[in-house]
Order: C-alpha cells, then sequence, then structure tokens
C-alpha cells in the first residue's frame, strides 16, 4: 500500500486535495484515508455506541445499512495505516500528520523542518493530479502481516497448502551488552529487492513448498517494532519449517541491507538484521 499525507495550515485546500486525490486514485485501486483530528469526539455521547465507550469498552463497532465505523482507545495514526494496509487498500492518503515520517505533500507556507516531503504545491490551486499520483505511486509499500498472510492465501495452488507459517523479527531492547534505543536501516533498494527475490523463488523450488512471501522494513524503527516478515506456505509442516528458517537466514546473510544500532551508550553499523 502507498501512503501520502496532505499538510498544511488551515484554509490551504487540505481537504479538497485528499479529496481530488481519492478521486483520481480510484481509478488505480483501492484507496482509504484517514484524518488527524486533534481534540474531536467522533461518537455522541449522548448515543449508544457513545455510552457503551465511556462505560469502559475498549471498542465499539457501529454498523448501518451503509456503514461499518469502529472506535477505539490508545488512537494513532500508524495504527489507522496498519488498518487500511490490512483491509488490502492500494493507497492510504492522510490529511495531517506533519510530524510523522510518511511522505508528504505540502500546501502552501510550511515552517521549516518538516521531514519527508515529496511535494511542495500551492495553496488551493488547480494542482496537477496526474503528476501527484505518479509520485504516489513511487513512494515505497507499507506491509503488514495481516495483508502478507491474506495474499499468500489467494495464491496459485493454494489448495495444496496445509500450513502457512510466518516470523516477525522485532527491534530487541535488550542486547546483554547494550540496550537499543532504535535501528536504522539502510539498503541498495534495486539490489536488496532482486536479493529477496532470488531466494523467494529459490526456495520455492524445494518440495511442497508453495510460495514465499519476504518484506524488510527501511528507515528508522523504534524498540519492538517489526523489522522484517516471512511468510511461507507449504503442504506439510515438516517441509514448512526448514523452508522458514533456511529464509530468514538467508535474508540475515544475503540482501544488501545495513543495520545502525542506536544505543544509550553509541551508534555502530551491523550486517546481521534480523
Amino acid at each position: 500500500m502507498k501512503v501520502i499525507s496532505v499538510i498544511g495550515y488551515k484554509n490551504t485546500g487540505k481537504t479538497t486535495l485528499v479529496t481530488k486525490l481519492v478521486q483520481e486514485l480510484s481509478k488505480h485501486g483501492r484507496v482509504g484515508t484517514a484524518k488527524m483530528m486533534t481534540d474531536h469526539r467522533l461518537d455522541n455521547p449522548n448515543a449508544d455506541t457513545g455510552k457503551h465507550f465511556d462505560a469502559g469498552a475498549d471498542m465499539v463497532t457501529a454498523v448501518t445499512n451503509s456503514e461499518l465505523v469502529s472506535i477505539q482507545r490508545d488512537p494513532s495514526i500508524e495504527k489507522a495505516i496498519d488498518a487500511l494496509a490490512d483491509a488490502g487498500m492500494d493507497f492510504a492518503v492522510i490529511e495531517g500528520a506533519k510530524d510523522k515520517p510518511i511522505a508528504k505533500i505540502v500546501l502552501g507556507d510550511m515552517e521549516e523542518g518538516v521531514r519527508n516531503v515529496v511535494a511542495k504545491l500551492p495553496a488551493r490551486s488547480d494542482w496537477d493530479l496526474e503528476e501527484l499520483v505518479d509520485i504516489i505511486k513511487e513512494q515505497p509499500d507499507h506491509v503488514t502481516l495481516d495483508l502478507l498472510l491474506k495474499q499468500i492465501k489467494e495464491t496459485p495452488g493454494i489448495e495444496k497448502v496445509g500450513g502457512i507459517g510466518s516470523f516477525t523479527g522485532i527491534v530487541r531492547v535488550d542486547n546483554e551488552d547494550f540496550r537499543t534505543s532504535q535501528l536504522e536501516f539502510e539498503s541498495y533498494e534495486k539490489a536488496a529487492a532482486a536479493s529477496i527475490q532470488k531466494i523467494r523463488e529459490e526456495i520455492m523450488q524445494q518440495e511442497g513448498i508453495i510460495d514465499v512471501l519476504i518484506h524488510h522494513k527501511v528507515g528508522t524503527i523504534k524498540p519492538l517494532e517489526d523489522i522484517v516478515y516471512i511468510v511461507v506456505a507449504a503442504g506439510h509442516r515438516q517441509q514448512l519449517f526448514p523452508a522458514l528458517a533456511e529464509t530468514l537466514e538467508r535474508v540475515k546473510s544475503e540482501v544488501p541491507i545495513w543495520k545502525k544500532e542506536i544505543t544509550v551508550d553509541g551508534n555502530f553499523w551491523v550486517h546481521d538484521h534480523a
């Protein structure tokens, strides 16, 4: 899923651009949106759903003839983006979230220091939507484990599968000799993609292996956040687990991705990244 954020001061046309992007991107796939709404409440405290939530429910789902709305505690834009990916969206357009490390289209004047800006546009203008769509398509994919599990269940030959196994690598904090504050991953994108594809194709040649999906994140990843996903579908568990382990070891040793450990005592680079 490609993710883009539209940011700008009040009355710069953010919502207008978001709706235009939704209309244009819908020609290329499924589109979801999210909006940062600080100090705003979506559910009416006098409605039944509001009363459920105020009573202490951790999640309230409301179903109408045309809508399904979920209200949850501990909100974050990251959770919203994950939910859109898990729902099978091809594109996510976010209104707001200027402090988040996602690609941004800036409308009008915005203070210096905003990161990940991919386009700066005049406020309330006739924007080139086709050019913006091309920019959005160039962004890295946002992938979740749930999305990969759904994808692998749609693979040709799934009727031969007797088991699906997955590995999720996360940022380990306690490393015995040091504590990790965060990790930074860098890669040669084309070379890394080619290496991952080679591993995938070779593992799939093994007897009983129906499909293999691999995704490794790059950029800054915080403690306990996910780093890498590997999903293997096989006819039998005896075929599945060795293939899953071999795929992981090959990703660690062969894919040109470098890890920088950011610790409380200093920083250093390592290649063993999972």
